[in-house]
């Protein structure tokens, strides 16, 4: 499939409260390394700049990143920063808050009063002094818990002025409404992909009803989740892939984003080539018959 431009002609737009994105954007966490967090061989410090600015040329205007994604020498915010600041007036960078990681890499999670910290972090890294979008990132753990108490923490920061608007991620349909009683909600980030649980698809056509945006995060890699996809794929989704001149990569995408108008993408890759393709995927159209085939797919078969 040939390179296209990330144009609102090809993969059309959304909003993000009164920010305008095009739905194909960019995740920031493949930049430090050729795995994410602290594992894998750091990426080289020029390349992953080009591949931002590359991301900007192809009209990507939707970065998601987060302070906690960082290696031993690199970090994915001083990245972004280094590479777009000053920043293009339509860029959107939207960044997620409750996990945390300290100096020596360990995970820990905040408390309501402790968000504040990881929201200022995010404006020193990024050198900003608000954050277009903050989403609230659920620890598996409290899946089935209250959210309220964090929710309103950032409530009062957006009110403060530190945030534009609030998301959620790795949530329920229930946790949505709690959220949604407290303060707007503007999107909403779970895992989703081909292979998908009926009641993940059900929270697909909430948002749409809801008009708020869905972003999914492991479109491609799928069950492989952090690790990436996995080294083969299904033969429906290859078959697919080859009656389009595609990439399996690139059908998981745009099957994703014909969901429906209101899913957005932030396929992530430290790889120029793979960025020329990600983008490209916006304006991969797959049939009827196609889609079909795909949604039939269940988790076991779809990796």
């Amino acid at each position: 499939m040939s390179p296209q431009t990330n144009t609102p002609a090809a993969t059309g737009t959304w909003q993000l409260g009164d920010l305008t994105v095009n739905r194909v954007g960019f995740g920031a966490m493949r930049l430090t390394g050729t795995a994410p967090f602290d594992r894998g061989v750091p990426r080289d410090r020029e390349q992953s700049i080009g591949v931002l600015r590359r991301a900007v040329e192809l009209g990507v205007n939707h970065i998601d990143t987060a302070a906690f994604y960082f290696s031993a020498t690199r970090s994915a915010n001083e990245l972004i920063n280094r590479a777009l600041a000053p920043y293009p007036e339509d860029l959107v960078i939207t960044t997620k808050v409750w996990p945390g990681r300290d100096p020596s890499g360990a995970w820990w999670w905040a408390a309501p009063e402790q968000l504040r910290g990881q929201v200022e972090e995010n404006l020193r890294q990024l050198g900003r002094d608000h954050l277009d979008v903050v989403n609230l990132r659920v620890p598996p753990s409290r899946r089935t818990g209250s959210i309220s108490e964090h929710f309103g923490a950032l409530a009062e920061l957006r009110d403060a002025g530190l945030i534009r608007h609030l998301g959620i991620s790795n949530v329920t349909s229930g946790q949505l409404a709690e959220a949604r009683a407290i303060a707007p909600v503007v999107c909403v980030q779970n895992p989703y992909g081909i292979g998908a649980a009926r009641e993940d698809r059900a929270l697909v056509q909430l948002c749409g009803e809801l008009g708020l945006a869905f972003v999914p995060f492991f479109a491609i890699a799928g069950p492989g989740r952090e690790a990436g996809p996995a080294p083969g794929d299904s033969e429906e989704v290859r078959a697919v892939a080859r009656a389009h001149g595609a990439s399996p990569a690139q059908v998981r995408l745009a099957w994703t984003l014909q969901q429906g108008p209101h899913v957005l993408a932030i396929p992530g890759t430290g790889d120029l080539g793979h960025l020329a393709q990600n983008v490209a995927a916006g304006a991969l159209r797959l049939s009827k018959e196609e889609m079909a085939r795909l949604t039939s797919l269940r988790p076991a078969d779809a990796g």
